[in-house]
This record gives structure tokens, sequence and C-alpha cells, in this order.
């Protein structure tokens, strides 16, 4: 029996833990530093360190790490044995200060965008004291932001730290505004819902498609895939059950609040849920996951897909990032009052929400963007590539009256004003929820749907916490300097509501017809990587990353050029191990059962020895037909690739690989998938879709 409270946390250098085991005043100061910011001394530090290394190897560690991440998307470590060799040629256990606050990887090998020379190899990690440290395996992790010598962020954490700290002060600038002088910050929480497949270890091995890209390339349509609606939340296999049993107990010791567990729509596919948490805390914790579970489903003989789609035909994997404010009372700044002033409040920082997504729709399409969330996006199973927001019916009635000047339903005989009437009570669950919206408010959150299985959140919330605190920066600054704060506000939500009601869409995304009236609301359709990334260094968006203090400019022409290589590199491998499986794998299976079929269509006992069947005749003429039709296909695709690698710059290679390579990619798929039906079983040249999915 597995005691839950006395497991969670247990790998977790935690708040309890460091209260437990350093002195009063060391924990007083370290306090100081994690609540308001105030820098660490190298004295506390060095006791830190000590009770830290005490604890740790306690717990079976004999190194430690600067675990980071890096902008490879995933993340980082060096490990350094705590030994120290003394003169008698023993060695002691040590760790200090200095190592636990800074460390010194070499840079040179991450991604940076052509900012430095790969020579140039100085890079820095710097604790982030405000999460924990943690034992994994035999090595104590200590989270850090990652920097270059000269001093701009290499990694996720720093500019998602940096947001955090603009859409504080912003926010508090607000709160300032309606009399709340007691809240010391106001933070942003998320709670990312992870998709991912499930599949046999064996197979997996057998499919270099997987192995290569963690997706399939080919594959025919099973004869049963999820058109039953039998899979959702279906009860769960015997396999997965222990899977899921272990993973949730690796993920209590290190504190990571596993909440839900279900199958997902897709047959394989599955869902954890967890508790949400404090913004970068939460970024941490979903990176940590996504690699624990990798690792667990291996002790259980399975492998685990965090790619967006795994499998064609059938629904990809997001990750559905809840996203709230709240202040250091408590209070969620998206949650409706009772009261006057607290809806007052409430519809001004929801009104800076609409304001930011629609002004910046570019920078959170592009924030989720990827290689792999191109194949989802928009596919009938995700929300669109078109980004809007879903309100609900109450409070688009609230907002539209408020908009209009028109009295509210339940306010029949006056118009509503701000700050003096009382909104009707807006229920958490007051409408359905709209599972084809990608911003969707749901009761005291907004749900942002696009960000793809295997995305960092780092990435989507720094774009989230940036756009937000900077709409909340015009407000104040309107504000503040307002005579009459009553009828400014009131002047405020109605004109912004008004000009940025385009955002607002509570209808059904996946309908052909919202393609069209998006575009007549001038919305943005931006399908893939390149067509997104065209956007990022649009002057609007470099002066809001800038003004914050987010992103230096040379840090964005870095992340544009970083983002265009990855995806090049990921559609150059793709196409790599296509050819590689049409040549070493489908063309020889097919050849080996045309050949069978030849020698069993012959009928030696015959007059005529030669003569075959009608149905074998025409069967081995479709083989022979498809056989060459694939190796045509082929010849074009490795032609085009080879066309696009040498197109120019990355924008001009990405654009050539979704103008030229990827149609090719398609067709070269359509054929060698016409074929696998056609095979005998055992000539198939790897596992099937059936295989895959329903051998669990």
């Amino acid at each position: 029996m597995v005691n839950v409270p006395e497991l969670f946390g247990s790998l977790v250098f935690n708040q309890k833990v460091m209260q437990e085991r350093l002195p009063k005043e060391t924990f007083k100061a370290l306090k100081k530093t994690l609540d308001d910011g105030e820098p660490l001394r190298l004295d506390v530090a060095n006791q830190v360190a000590h009770a830290m290394k005490e604890w740790a190897i306690e717990k079976g560690a004999t190194h430690f790490t600067h675990w980071f991440q890096p902008l490879t998307g995933i993340t980082a470590e060096k490990h350094d044995s705590f030994i120290t060799p003394q003169d008698d040629g023993t060695v002691i256990m040590t760790f200090s200060g200095k190592e636990l606050v800074k460390g010194e990887p070499d840079a040179s090998s991450f991604p940076s965008g052509g900012r430095r020379a790969t020579f140039e190899a100085r890079g820095y990690t710097v604790w982030d004291p405000t999460a924990y440290p943690f034992v994994k395996e035999h090595t104590l992790c200590i989270p850090t932001a990652f920097c270059s010598y000269t001093g701009e962020a290499l990694d996720k954490k720093t500019p998602l730290l940096r947001s955090m700290e603009a859409l504080n002060k912003q926010a508090l600038r607000i709160l300032r505004l309606f009399g709340n002088n007691t809240a010391t910050h106001v933070a942003t929480t998320v709670g990312p819902e992870q998709e991912y497949f499930i599949v046999d270890e064996k197979l997996y091995n057998q499919r270099k498609d997987l192995r290569m890209t963690g997706r399939t390339l080919f594959g025919a349509k099973p004869s049963k895939g999820q058109e039953m609606d039998d899979q959702y939340f279906a009860a769960l296999k015997p396999r997965i059950v222990e899977f899921m049993e272990d993973l949730n107990n690796t993920l209590w010791k290190y504190g990571i609040l596993s909440k839900t567990e279900h199958n997902e729509v897709a047959p394989a596919q599955h869902e954890m849920a967890p508790i949400f948490s404090t913004t970068n805390l939460s970024a941490d914790q979903n990176q940590l996951t996504m690699e624990v579970m990798k690792k667990v489903a291996r002790r259980h003989g399975l492998v685990c897909l965090l790619h967006e789609k795994p499998f064609a035909g059938l629904n990809g994997s997001g990750k559905h990032n809840n996203w709230s404010m709240s202040t250091s009372e408590g209070e969620n700044l998206l949650e409706p009052g009772a009261t006057p002033e607290k809806n007052a409040q409430f519809l001004l920082f929801l009104t800076a929400v609409i304001k930011a997504v629609d002004e910046y729709q570019d920078l959170l399409r592009i924030s989720v963007a990827s290689a792999g969330n191109d194949h989802r996006l928009g596919a009938n199973e995700a929300p669109p590539a078109i980004i809007s927001m879903y309100l609900g019916d109450e409070l688009h009635a609230v907002l539209e009256s408020i908009k209009n000047g028109t009295p509210y339903d339940n306010k029949k005989n006056s118009k509503m004003t701000i700050g003096a009437d009382v909104l009707p009570p807006i229920p958490k669950d007051s409408t359905d929820r709209n599972r084809t919206s990608p911003f969707a408010f749901t009761g005291n959150k907004f749900e942002f749907r696009s960000v793809g299985s295997s995305l960092s959140i780092s990435g989507p919330n720094t774009t989230l916490d940036s756009i937000v605190a900077y709409v909340l920066k015009q407000f104040a600054d309107e504000l503040e300097g307002a005579k009459d704060f009553s009828s400014a506000l009131q002047t405020l939500i109605k004109r912004e509501i008004t000009a940025h009601w385009r955002i607002v869409f509570n209808g059904n995304g996946y309908d052909a017809s919202w393609v069209q009236e998006a575009e007549k609301r001038g919305l943005m359709n931006l399908r893939t990587l390149p067509d997104a990334m065209e956007h990022y260094l649009d002057p609007k968006n470099v002066k809001l990353f800038t003004e914050l203090g987010v992103y230096t400019e040379v840090e964005m022409q870095s992340h544009h050029e970083i983002k265009l290589e990855k995806y090049c590199q990921i559609l150059n491998i793709e196409v790599e191990t296509m050819l590689e499986m049409v040549n070493k794998d489908i063309l020889p299976s097919v050849f080996k059962y045309i050949n069978a079929v030849s020698n069993t269509a012959i009928n030696l006992n015959a007059v005529v020895p030669t003569a075959k069947c009608t149905a074998e005749t025409a069967l081995l003429a479709k083989l022979d037909g498809l056989a060459n039709e694939l190796v045509e296909k082929a010849e074009v695709l490795s032609r085009r690739h080879l066309e696009a690698k040498e197109a120019g710059d990355y924008i001009a290679v990405a654009r050539a690989y979704v103008d030229s390579v990827i149609p090719a990619m398609t067709e070269t798929r359509a054929v060698a998938d016409q074929l696998e039906p056609l095979l005998g079983e055992e000539y198939k040249p790897f596992p099937s879709y059936e295989d895959l999915l329903f051998r669990i």
C-alpha cells in the first residue's frame, strides 16, 4: 500500500526539508530570497549547499548537476561528483555555496542562432532559488537559468522568469488602482494537461521512422481506428495500469501534482493532468514529467510517444495549457467577483487578455509552432491554426451588452455601467466547453489548447505573460492619469472590447466556413511554422519584448534562426528516413512477395507449366505497377529534397520544404500505404498500425 502523503516530494529539497535542516536564521534569510527576490548571501549559500548535499547523499546521490533548459526544447545536465581528494589518498564529499549558485557548462554545442562562434564555449548556469532541487537517480538536480558569457539568455527559463516579473509589475499597478495595497506580487499559474501515446517497445524497435523521427512516416489505415468512440475514458489495460501506477509514484516523489489519468480518444493514446502550479515551477515539472514518462515506459517494455502526430488519421497529442493570474493573497484575477468593484477589476483583466490575444495572435501562433504541431493544428481534432477566443454564452452576452450599450438580459431596464451595477453571477461552468477553440475561457482561467505535446511550455507562457503584461502597462498608463477613474474605466473597457471583438468566436472552429469568416474579420491563418515565423521580427513584436525586457532584439533574431533551423533539420531527417525505408524495407518486401506469388502461381502439372491464375496475375500486375510508381515518387522526393537543401538561407529552405518537399512526401507515402495491405502477413516490412495500436 503506497502512503502518498509520505511519498509525495520525498526526493525534493522543498521548504519543509529546508526548515528542518537549516539553522533558523539561515532559513529566514533564504525565505527572503524565495519570497522577495533578495540576493542570496554567500555565507547563506554555503550553509544551504552543505545541508542540501547531506540530504542528497542520504537519498543515494553521489553527483550534482545544474539542470537547465537550453533552446533545444529539452533539458540538459552535466554531472559532477561531490568527491574532493585528500592528501592521504582518501576523498571527502563536499559541495560549496559557489557550486550551488553558479556553474559553467560548455555552451558551444547548444543552439545560439548564430550569436556565437563554436569556439566561444563559455556559458553560465545560475540557480533559480524559487525552483526546488531534487534527486534523480544518483544525482542532485539544481534547476537553473542558462546564459552566455555576454549575459544573453541561452535558455527558455530566463525569458520566462523575465516575463513573469513583467506581468507582476504591471498587474500590481492595476490592483493599486482598485485600492488593493496589500498584495505583494501577482504570479501566473499553469496546469499543463499532457497527452501521449504508448506502444510496445519490441514493435517500436522494428520501426525506423518511430526511432528516428518519433512518428510513423508510413502506415495504412487499420480496419478499426477511433471511429467507434470506444477508447475515450475506457477501462485501462493491465499493462497501462501498471505503467500509470509506476508513473504516478515516480512523479509524486518529485513533488509533481499528477492528478488525472485516462484513455484519450485514439487507441493507445492517454492523458495525464497535474494540478496547477506557479508557471516556472510548472514548466520545470512538465519537462521532468516528459522525461519520467519515457523512462517509466521503458521499465515496462513500452515506449512513450510525445510527438504531436505519431499516427496519420488518428487524433494527435496536445498539451492544454491552463493559464491564470493570482495574487499573493490567493485572489484569482480571472474569476468573476461578487461586488461591483471586484467585477469591474475582473472585466479589466479580462479585457486586457482579449486585447493581448487579438493584437499578438501571431506571437501566440509562433509560440506553439513546430514541425510536429503543423500536422496537428487545423486537422479537425485540435484547435485551428487560426487564433480565436471562446468566452462562453453568458460572459459573451455580458461583454456584448457593454460593447453595444444595450441592456443585459438580467438587467432589463438599465444599461451596464461598470463600477456601478452589480454584474449577474457568472458561474464557473455556466456554459458548455468548446474544444475547437484555441484559447477558451473555462470559468477562472484560459485554456490555451494549441500547445503541442512535445513542446516546452516555457515558450508559450513567456509569450502569454508578456503580451498580457504589455497591455496591462498600457491600461495602467491611461488609468493612472485619469481624473475620474470609474468613467475612464468604463470608457476603456467599452473601447477595447469593441476594437478587439473580432477575436471572440464561440462557434465551431472545425467548420470550413470559419476559415472564410476569420479572413473577413482580419484574423491570421498561419498554417505552418515558416508562415508564422515571417512575423516574429515584426516591429510591433520586437518593441513589445524589448520594452518589457523579456528578450533583446539579438535574442529574438537568434530564436528566429533557431526555430527555422530546427524545422529544416527535422524535415531533413524525416525525408532521409523515408527514402531509406522505401529502399531498404518496403521495396525489398514487395519484391519478395511478388517472387513468392509468381512461384506459387505456376502450375507445374499443367500442360503449359507457366500458366497463372487470373487473380494472381491481377495481383502481380497491381503490385508491379505500384512498386514502379513508388520508385518514381521516391526519386521525385529525393530530387526535391536536394533542391530544398540548396535553396538558400533557413527561411528559403523551410519554404521549399513546405511548398515542394512535403507534398512529395505525402505522394510517396500514399503509394506505399496502398502496397501495405496487399502484402502477405509474413512479408510486412515493419509492424502495422494495427500491431502498434492494439497490441498492448
